[in-house]
């Protein structure tokens, strides 16, 4: 990376090779924050090198997830509000990662924009620093492209990927589960990255009033409210894993329970959600009254105030409280596994 680096041409087609240089230099203190031990490159270079900590591991395993942020973005644009949407983006990711029990070692970012204003491309970042700080992982490298004439000039689109570790013999594996077990559901802080095509069809969003108080919300805007960050619940879930045997995992996202909670379930075995212990966020309550939306198709859609479900034995079920709540989780039980051919049944 050199000032030297220009291109009059490159500039008259719509790239701006010095506008990439500010950015990354307006980026660079947020990075830095996400820093851990293993990080050993700095940000410029062709890849992102990283060291892992092997020690007390038998058989190291690596596991990874992708994921973007969707049209939840539309939000982002109409608000002109860019610093949060990287929580997002790390949170789809390292939320998928810690379901295999694997803790996020580092993430990278890609960035794709009609044009680069190196001050909202730094916004973004820094949200992704701040997701990969809640998580533990460093960011150790991205891209961002300007694609003039591929994207409007005032839009983007984002989406990461992260690399976490597990020894072997850790992994979560849902072989050991059975009828009793006590299901126990991490709160979710809103609609999180989810179901945003319908979010903004339900509320027209391109036309609707999102920074006026809404009584239904308690006073905050509607923007406000659906543009709040996804959850990132890495360290109280590693917490839990030194601590308690944990036989499932699923994180809450598109599809809602009845498309990822069964995931984490093995045939035979079923969850019974008890739909009155369920505590839905005022959001969903709003989105399903003003669309009109039936409560299954609800529940098949949105997280509906529960980000994710983990499985433990009941004898397992008030210490696993207990440490979900001291790692700042209000956590609580809201159904069982049983003999079943229905992976899940919400009643």
């Amino acid at each position: 990376m050199t000032s030297e680096s220009r291109s009059e041409a490159y500039a008259a087609a719509g790239v701006d090779i010095t506008a990439g240089y500010k950015a990354v230099e307006l980026m660079k203190t947020h990075i830095a924050r996400t820093a851990t031990e293993g990080v050993c490159s700095d940000i410029g270079g062709f890849g992102g090198l990283f060291v892992p900590d092997l020690a007390g591991m038998k058989e190291p395993v690596l596991v990874s997830g992708t994921d973007g942020v969707g049209t939840k973005l539309k939000l982002a644009f109409l608000m002109d509000r860019h610093d949060t949407v990287g929580i997002d983006c790390v949170a789809m990711c390292v939320n998928d990662i810690i379901c295999c029990g694997a803790k996020p070692l580092f993430f990278l970012d890609y960035i794709a924009c009609g044009k680069n204003v190196p001050e909202r491309i730094a916004d973004i970042v820094k949200g992704v620093c701040d997701g990969c700080v809640q998580a533990g992982a460093a960011l150790i490298g991205g891209e961002t492209a300007e694609m003039p004439g591929f994207y409007p000039e005032d839009e983007y689109d984002l989406a990461g990927y992260s690399t976490g570790i597990v020894d072997k013999s850790r992994i979560i594996d849902h072989a050991a589960m059975q009828a009793g077990d006590v299901v126990i559901a991490l709160p979710s802080s809103g609609v999180h990255s989810n179901g945003f095509s319908l979010v903004r069809k339900v509320f027209d969003v391109e036309h609707a009033d999102l920074l006026s108080p809404v009584d239904e919300l308690g006073g905050r805007s509607l923007g406000e409210t659906l543009l709040t960050p996804t959850k990132i619940y890495v360290k109280p879930v590693l917490a839990l894993l030194k601590e308690v045997r944990v036989k499932g995992i699923s994180h809450i996202t598109g599809g809602g329970f009845y498309e990822n909670i069964p995931r984490s379930i093995p045939q035979g075995l079923g969850a019974r959600i008890d739909r009155a212990s369920v505590r839905v966020l005022p959001i969903f309550d709003l989105i399903q009254k003003r669309g009109g939306i039936g409560e299954r198709d609800m529940f098949n859609t949105f997280n509906m105030g529960v980000g994710m479900s983990i499985v433990v034995a009941a004898e397992d079920a008030e210490r696993a409280l207990a440490i979900l709540h001291a790692n700042g989780e209000d956590a609580y039980v809201i159904g069982a596994i049983e003999q079943s051919e229905d992976k899940i049944t919400i009643c």
